[in-house]
């Protein structure tokens, strides 16, 4: 008689998402050869192997398909009952796993995690940081946090009330010797750092003021996925750097950097954050949500 556990059925639906026994086990809080025997005996229960395996990828069987297809909503609505008992008790507890870019973590999402876990220690609290626009289900996460424009339309939002801008930012050395741009169009005669978006496409930089608009492709010595590399970049006077104000605005208040093109890049919608509409919220997604709005009432 084949016996499964929950954790067995997370542990198939987990190295399929990933496609990875190492991303896997890093998501489940497990060693990978832990996980790896997890899967071994599973398969022999099931007595079908599930996944093909080799050194370098994971796949699932024509088998693997047709369980983890079935399994996977089954599993959602198991979770979700599990959700809804535990909402009843009065002390939130077990794991809160929530998703967002790096640069809402540092800023509006840090201090309302500290509280959160202070007011709440049975909860153990789990953040990744991800440019990528993932499904927050599929990937396993409680919460996501998105800027409030790409929150999709079928989940429910809370606003996190901070609103966001860019910065067109320089070093005094590269202004020094480079006229600075007065218009967005005066980017084509100097040197900008690239950005790489999650998905590989170059993001064009986007400017406003008033009722005009305008999305630049720039063009420059390096393109770059990683603020930390092209921070260092503009800071050193390879070029002119597009940033969230958030990750540039303590050099430009200590002058290693020059804010250029102000009038052009206005605040925009603020980050949200935003949980499964069909679901009926944990006792944890429920407390963090209400500390969300609570230190929102007092910023």
């Amino acid at each position: 008689m084949t016996r499964l556990a929950l954790r067995d059925f997370d542990a198939v639906v987990a190295v399929a998402r990933r496609g990875s026994f190492r991303q896997a086990a890093i998501d489940l809080g497990l060693s990978t050869t832990a996980l790896s025997h997890m899967i071994a005996r599973i398969e022999g229960e099931l007595g079908v192997r599930l996944f093909n395996r080799t050194t370098r990828s994971v796949a699932l069987t024509d088998a693997g398909h047709i369980f983890v297809d079935r399994i996977g909503p089954s599993l959602l609505d198991v979770r979700e009952a599990i959700e809804i008992v535990r909402a009843r008790g009065q002390t939130p507890s077990g794991t809160l796993r929530i998703n967002a870019p790096p640069f809402a973590a540092r800023s509006a999402l840090a201090a309302l995690i500290l509280e959160y876990v202070r007011r709440y220690p049975e909860v153990h609290v789990d953040v990744v940081t991800d440019g990528r626009l993932i499904d927050i289900v599929a990937e396993g996460f409680d919460l996501g946090v998105r800027v409030a424009s790409l929150v999709p339309t079928d989940m429910i939002a809370l606003s996190l009330g901070e609103a966001q801008r860019f910065a067109v930012v320089a070093s005094p050395d590269y202004l020094a010797a480079h006229a600075p741009p007065r218009v967005p169009t005066d980017l084509a005669g100097h040197a900008c750092i690239r950005v790489r978006l999650p998905d590989g496409s170059l993001y064009r930089w986007y400017f406003e003021q008033g009722a005009e608009t305008a999305q630049i492709d720039v063009r420059g010595p390096m393109t770059i996925d990683d603020v930390t590399i092209a921070r260092a970049a503009v800071v050193a006077g390879i070029g002119i750097g597009f940033f969230f104000e958030q990750d540039v605005i303590a050099d430009i208040e200590t002058g290693r950097l020059v804010r250029l093109l102000d009038d052009w890049t206005p605040a925009f919608a603020g980050l949200a954050l935003y949980y499964p509409g069909r679901r009926h919220p944990s006792a944890g997604v429920a407390a963090f949500l209400a500390l969300a709005r609570e230190l929102g009432r007092k910023a």
